[in-house]
């Protein structure tokens, strides 16, 4: 799969919506490694729209990276739609973007310490629209998980983009 897809097949229909919309996003990304931001970075002109982006991988970087203290995801376990809203939100409003996209999971080819298979993630999106969904793909191919990863949360960006366009 991964093999002959192109970073910006992924991404060119976001980043005209959001060059379109002069609108921009941030990104806080887990499980995906980097995928996320590399895709929206691999259109030329991405500095219109992506205002930047981390790879929050431990509890460690969430409280570095993101400055999210223990406290603030007391009660709310990584790798869950509440988890990836925080995230979002966090990445938001520390860039000052229209939008915050995060996900967080278990790319394989085992599942995480939290009790998720692999090939289970969630991805959010804070804006104008607030979405959050779960992924789950049954493999426990890393490097697949992660290319599907990156396509669904550019895929529920795109659908909140569009809904807000509209109106709600």
């Amino acid at each position: 799969m991964a093999d002959t897809l192109r970073l910006s097949t992924l991404s060119s229909s976001i980043a005209r919506l959001l060059v379109e919309k002069k609108q921009t996003v941030g990104v806080a990304e887990s499980s995906a490694g980097g995928l996320i931001s590399a895709a929206l970075l691999a259109i030329p002109g991405a500095s219109a729209y992506f205002m930047g982006g981390t790879i929050v991988y431990t509890q460690f970087a969430r409280r570095g990276l993101l400055q999210v203290p223990d406290d603030a995801v007391q009660g709310i376990r990584s790798s869950t739609e509440a988890y990836a809203l925080v995230k979002a939100r966090r990445v938001r409003e520390l860039l000052g973007t229209t939008w915050g996209l995060s996900e967080t999971g278990a790319s394989g080819p085992t599942g995480n310490r939290y009790g998720d298979a692999a090939g289970h993630a969630c991805i959010a999106v804070a804006g104008p629209v607030e979405r959050a969904i779960t992924v789950e793909t049954g493999r426990g191919d890393r490097e697949e998980n992660m290319w599907t990863f990156t396509r669904a949360a550019l895929d529920l960006l795109e659908q909140c983009v569009k809904q807000a366009g509209a109106g709600r």
